[in-house]
């Protein structure tokens, strides 16, 4: 642990695992763990399941990935859920920090496509453990429903092992290609996320998506689980 930066272990103001709410949901899903890997283990199926992927939610503000909004309303995209993961990591006192990479998507919903306007996912978000001296990498993005539902076998986790997005659907149709890594970092760089969307998406784009959540509080005119699947 020496070698390991103490701040991975800290709450900040988004992973704010000191959170009553993260620490005493922390407990609850660990329960008879035996070890750190189990902990992990248990923590990452509680986020991958428990919290339903939602790309249409808020996603401009810092309080908009807060750990513990995102336990309170049960649902995000995948940064969202990676900040929950990361807070229950420190909970259990296991050191925990993000990392992100773009990701092109191969599989999705024929409105998400028209909504992003391209199949690259920028700052696609995972977590990372230190597990019996190493770092190790969980994705807990995509919910079992969800899933099954895009013909995709859920991402397992072991705690001993990288948990990345599978190459193939069940079908064997190409599904997610990891492009470009943008490191790790402590708390999610709201700022730096947003700037990368502006660039690929582009900034009149990317407005836009804020000016409806800030009419509406929520685009609940979209319900990703009723799209079209490609």
């Amino acid at each position: 642990m020496s070698k390991i930066d103490p701040g991975y272990l800290d709450p900040t103001p988004v992973i704010d695992s000191d959170h009553p709410s993260i620490i005493d949901y922390a407990v609850r899903v660990t329960d008879g763990a035996g070890d750190s890997v189990g902990r992990a283990v248990k923590i990452y199926y509680a986020v991958r399941d428990s919290i339903w992927y939602d790309p249409y939610c808020p996603f401009y503000l810092p309080e908009h990935y807060r750990a513990s909004h995102i336990l309170k309303i049960g649902r995000g995209y995948c940064v969202s859920k990676v900040s929950l993961l990361c807070a229950l990591g420190r909970a259990c006192h296991i050191p925990s920090r993000v990392g992100f990479a773009d990701v092109r998507n191969h599989l999705a919903t024929k409105q998400l496509m028209e909504f992003l306007g391209s199949d690259l996912f920028v700052y696609h978000g995972f977590v990372e453990f230190y597990l019996e001296g190493k770092w190790v990498k969980a994705t807990p993005a995509f919910n079992r429903e969800l899933c099954e539902r895009h013909r995709v076998a859920p991402l397992e986790f072991n705690g001993r092992e990288d948990s990345l997005f599978h190459l193939y659907n069940l079908e064997k149709k190409e599904f997610m290609e990891y492009v470009e890594y943008h490191g790790v970092y402590q708390d999610i760089p709201v700022e730096k996320i947003l700037r990368a969307w502006e660039e690929a998406y582009g900034r009149d784009r990317v407005k836009a998506w804020i000016e409806r959540c800030e009419k509406s509080g929520w685009d609940s005119s979209r319900d990703f689980y009723r799209e079209e699947v490609l």
